[in-house]
């Protein structure tokens, strides 16, 4: 029977599935990355020690477990190799653990200059972090992409270069004014990340393959959140990869009826960055204080996240498209000081109830959120590793999220820390 977990966020990113990855990878065989870029970052805390990791998955701390980067994510290769280097100073060998698959996508430099460009236009800005992943992804979809096997081929690196920068070079002199890109410098870039690359290349489906089928305990881990899916999320304001469930099968190679579990993160509360409606944004002292209680400020960019009360309609939405099985519930001890805490149980619209989350961003924005409001516990949760040692209040507050999304929830995390984290399970 396949033994396959796949790790979600159920919220707009940044929900603490870096800390769930790093739990259950720690008895996993292989974690595998498969969407998204370097525009997220999985913070971990190992011994007392903060790690941000963009592109390598999180297992990597764990010495006896192999990780791959699967096709469906773009990499970016001087983030790559900073990471590498981070790592090899704490000790942790990758050469031999590590595999990035041969289908991978390129972030080049000028996808980036592509990213910044675009973002400095007022009309149309979606605040993204400026990493080049839609450009890259758009080069995907339009099959003009450079692919990680492409950087030791080089005359077909040159023939789709030639082909791609005709296109590039005519959008950033026209339509940006920047300068346009030479053919050779793309190439001597790509050399460059060819060396840095060399000793992880592979092709990654067989041997990930043979571990599912036969029994291995692989895990999935993915990169921001369902709401910023772009075929399920609040589009446009969305990135540029399948951020559900549904993208881990296409981004990792395995087919659907292989992924056993599938385990969706979200916070106690709400966050999200970049632009785009929130209904549940607490733009006052309740969100200033969500901000600073919980170090609400991105791994990637350093930006200050948007902060509000829980949304269910949002989190019933998301566990539903993502099949979860079981929820992790991060930051509770976030709400230790509060008086009061709050959960939008539904919205208005138009003086209507609605209960479903909406398709059109245009008509989230119109919706009102309805809360029902929770006493505070005002006792410690932070560090604690039991349930029986959380406060009454907050135990009834957790059943409440539990009932309302139909889902059990399997993990409770009380804390920054590896150690912080209860199994409701046990």
């Amino acid at each position: 029977m396949p033994n396959t977990t796949c790790v979600v966020g159920l919220q707009w990113g940044d929900e603490g599935k870096g800390k769930i990855v790093d739990l259950l990878s720690e008895q996993a065989d292989v974690v595998v990355r498969y969407q998204g870029g370097a525009n997220a970052g999985h913070t971990l805390v190992v011994n007392s020690q903060k790690l941000v990791l963009h592109l390598v998955p999180s297992g990597i701390v764990h010495r006896s477990t192999r990780c791959i980067i699967a096709h469906g994510v773009v990499l970016d290769p001087v983030q790559f190799g900073e990471e590498i280097e981070m790592l090899r100073g704490l000790s942790i060998v990758c050469e031999g653990r590590l595999v990035v698959s041969e289908r991978t996508h390129v972030v080049l430099s000028f996808h980036k200059l592509l990213d910044t460009s675009s973002e400095k236009r007022e009309h149309g800005k979606l605040g993204t972090t400026g990493r080049g992943i839609g450009p890259c992804y758009a080069d995907k979809a339009a099959r003009l992409g450079v692919r990680v096997g492409d950087l030791f081929d080089p005359p077909a690196l040159q023939r789709t270069l030639e082909r791609s920068l005709e296109q590039k070079n005519a959008m950033l002199t026209g339509c940006y004014g920047e300068r346009p890109v030479s053919i050779p410098a793309v190439l001597e870039e790509c050399e460059r990340h060819a060396k840095v690359l060399k000793p992880f290349v592979g092709d990654h489906l067989p041997g990930l393959l043979d571990a599912v089928e036969g029994g291995k305990r692989v895990l999935l881990e993915g990169a921001q959140g369902t709401m910023l899916d772009i075929d399920l999320g609040t589009y446009p304001y969305v990135t540029s990869s399948n951020t559900c469930a549904t993208g881990a099968s296409s981004g990792s190679g395995i087919p659907p009826r292989l992924i056993a579990n599938v385990v969706g993160v979200s916070k106690a509360y709400t966050t999200r960055v970049g632009e785009g409606p929130f209904p549940t944004e607490q733009k006052n002292a309740v969100g200033e204080s969500l901000r600073e209680l919980g170090k609400e400020f991105g791994a990637t960019t350093g930006r200050p996240r948007r902060c509000g009360w829980l949304d269910l309609c949002a989190l019933k939405y998301a566990a539903r498209v993502n099949g979860v099985t079981s929820l992790a519930i991060t930051k509770l001890d976030v709400l230790d000081a509060m008086k009061t805490i709050a959960v939008a149980t539904h919205y208005e619209l138009d003086g209507a109830r609605i209960d479903s989350f909406p398709t059109s961003s245009a008509v989230l924005a119109r919706c009102r959120p309805v809360y029902r409001e929770f006493p505070g516990w005002q006792m410690a949760t932070h560090g604690a590793r039991k349930l029986s040692v959380i406060p009454a209040k907050a135990r009834a507050y957790l059943e409440f999220i539990r009932e309302s999304v139909g889902v059990p929830i399997s993990i409770l995390s009380s804390g920054p820390g590896r150690e912080d984290v209860i199994d409701t399970n046990g």
